[in-house]
This record gives C-alpha cells, sequence and structure tokens, in this order.
C-alpha cells in the first residue's frame, strides 16, 4: 500500500468523526423527519456558540410534536443563560394539558429565578401537602399545647417569581398556631375545638407575598404539654428566696462586722484602762514621796477598795444563787 493511500485513510479516519461531529447531520435528518425546520447552517452556528445541539433540537421536536411555537434562538438564549431549557419545555407541556395559562418568557424566568418549573406546574394541578413541626404554644391558664398541623397549598404561577416558598408558610402557619393558642383562655377551649387554630390562621391571610396559596389548615394532633405557669411560679418563688437569703447573709455579715468592730472598741478601751491602772501606783508612790498622801490616807484608800471587792463578790455570789433557783 502506497503512501498515499495510507494518508489518505489516516485523513478520512480523524477528518469524517469530526465532520460528523461539528455537523450533526444525523440530529438534522431527525429535526427534519419531525417536521422542525432547523438549518445546518443553525447546527453549525451552535457548535462555534459552545451550545449543544441535541440540548435545543430535541425539547424543538418535543414542542413541536406538542403544538408549543418556539423558536431555536429562544430556547438558545435560554440555555446561553444557564436555564434547563428541557425542563421549561417538559412544564409548557405539562401547562397546556392542564389548561394552564403559562408563557414561554414566564417559564424561563421561573427556571432561571432557580425554581423547578415543572414542579411548580404539577403543585398547580395536584396540590401539595406540608407538615408542619410540633409547634408549642402557652394559653392563659399557662399551660403548654403542642399541635402540628397539614398545610394544602397549591402553587401560584403568577408569584413563583419573587415570591416567599415553603419555609415561609411553615412559619406564618407557627406563628398563626402560637396566636391562637395564647389568646384561649384556657388550654380546654383548644382541646375541644382545634378547628378555631385552623379558621384563625386562615382567616390571616398567611399566602400574602408567597408563591403558594392555602386550601387549607388542617390541625394533625393536639397534646398537652407541660404546666408553665406553675413552672414559672416554682422559679419566681426560687428566685426569691434566693434573693431573701442573700439579703438575710448581707445583714448578718453587717452584724458580725459591727460586733468585731465593738470588739476592737472594748478591746482598746480595756488597754487604755490597764495602761491607766498601771500609772496609779507610780502616781501613789510619787505622792508618798512628796508629802501628797499620807501613810493612813494610804490604808483608807486600801480599806475602801476591799470594802468595795467585798460588795462586788457578796453581788455575784447572789446572782448565782439566782440563777440557780430559777433553773430549778
Amino acid at each position: 500500500m502506497s503512501i498515499i493511500a495510507l494518508f489518505i485513510i489516516i485523513l478520512i479516519v480523524i477528518v469524517v468523526p469530526f465532520f460528523f461531529y461539528f455537523i450533526p447531520v444525523g440530529l438534522w435528518i431527525s429535526s427534519w423527519a419531525a417536521g422542525v425546520k432547523v438549518s445546518i447552517i443553525t447546527l453549525i452556528g451552535m457548535r462555534l456558540r459552545r451550545v449543544p445541539p441535541s440540548a435545543i433540537v430535541q425539547p424543538m421536536i418535543k414542542s413541536h410534536k406538542a403544538g408549543i411555537t418556539v423558536t431555536s434562538d429562544q430556547l438558545e438564549a435560554h440555555y446561553l443563560a444557564g436555564g434547563n431549557v428541557d425542563r421549561v419545555i417538559d412544564a409548557l407541556i405539562a401547562a397546556q394539558r392542564a389548561e394552564i395559562d403559562l408563557s414561554f418568557e414566564r417559564a424561563a424566568a421561573i427556571d432561571l429565578a432557580g425554581r423547578d418549573v415543572l414542579e411548580a406546574v404539577q403543585m398547580s394541578v395536584n396540590p401539595k401537602v406540608i407538615q408542619t413541626p410540633v409547634v408549642s404554644a402557652v394559653a392563659k391558664d399557662g399551660i403548654q399545647v403542642m399541635a402540628h398541623a397539614r398545610v394544602t397549598v397549591r402553587a401560584n404561577i403568577e408569584r413563583l417569581v419573587g415570591g416567599a416558598g415553603e419555609e415561609t408558610i411553615l412559619a406564618r402557619v407557627g406563628e398563626g398556631i402560637v396566636t391562637t393558642v395564647g389568646s384561649s383562655s384556657t388550654h380546654k377551649m383548644v382541646l375541644e375545638n382545634p378547628d378555631s387554630i385552623s379558621q384563625t390562621v386562615l382567616e390571616k391571610g398567611l399566602d400574602s407575598g408567597t408563591a403558594f396559596e392555602i386550601l387549607s389548615i388542617d390541625i394533625a394532633d393536639v397534646d398537652v404539654g407541660k404546666n408553665i405557669g406553675a413552672q414559672l411560679q416554682i422559679d419566681q418563688a426560687e428566685a426569691d428566696k434566693e434573693i431573701a437569703q442573700a439579703k438575710a447573709e448581707e445583714r448578718r455579715a453587717m452584724a458580725v462586722a459591727q460586733e468585731q468592730e465593738m470588739k476592737a472598741r472594748v478591746a482598746e478601751m480595756r488597754a487604755k484602762v490597764v495602761e491607766a491602772e498601771a500609772e496609779v501606783p507610780k502616781a501613789m508612790a510619787e505622792a508618798l514621796r512628796s508629802g501628797k498622801l499620807g501613810v493612813m490616807d494610804y490604808w483608807n484608800l486600801k480599806n475602801l477598795q476591799a470594802d468595795t471587792d467585798m460588795r462586788k463578790n457578796i453581788s455575784d455570789i447572789g446572782k448565782d444563787n439566782r440563777s440557780k433557783s430559777d433553773k430549778e
């Protein structure tokens, strides 16, 4: 085999797959057979714009068979914007079958907003049930009531762009349950008539500004919890007791401090008395030496002191005898 023939074979092996990749003849034949008019030039342009032709042609075939008119430019622009072309076409077909007015522009806007447009259309036909977590509330009598509800919602196509999601619905329903239970005089009223919660919540128009329309709110279960009022009173009494104990401890500490201060003062006064008594013998000796005090005067003073001590001892003995008789 000559070199030229080998070169031609290699060229065919390399060029032909590249040719059929760059120019999707098979996809063009499929579109032509389905009645969708897409030229080869348009398919080549998609390759140059890095748009997979199959991602545009297949949804066009699907929409054409469903009787929905869309152009390749619309689908290609939505793909380049980061949208899900196939999902949008499926949503348009589902909306047409359900007789829901949905244009391609609105469906594309919903898809680019990050919402599942096909699921939204399906929710418009088949409403979705959202179950709230257990919501705890306290009635006016202090009894805790725990309830959870089932919220039936339907997607609102007109408010899907910019409307709040399921989390907002759950938060608003929970708020309505807490408000209704909190305004009830007793927890028994809630247990006897749980549908009052549903009526109060529905009257508040909780679906305003959301991407959904609330069809019904059903209370699935209502349970009685703790006696929150009694627990709060117990906690308050415990806090008051601790405050009273702290104040009593403060007063006791002040009394101890005052007692210590008085003892310090008494000790200081006793020290001064002892110091003064120590000066008495010196003063008497000096008086004797200087002649200001005679010997007879000194003995009279000693007799007076002895007499005073005797009277004091007699008085102490009398007190002891009275204490013993009182005890007996």
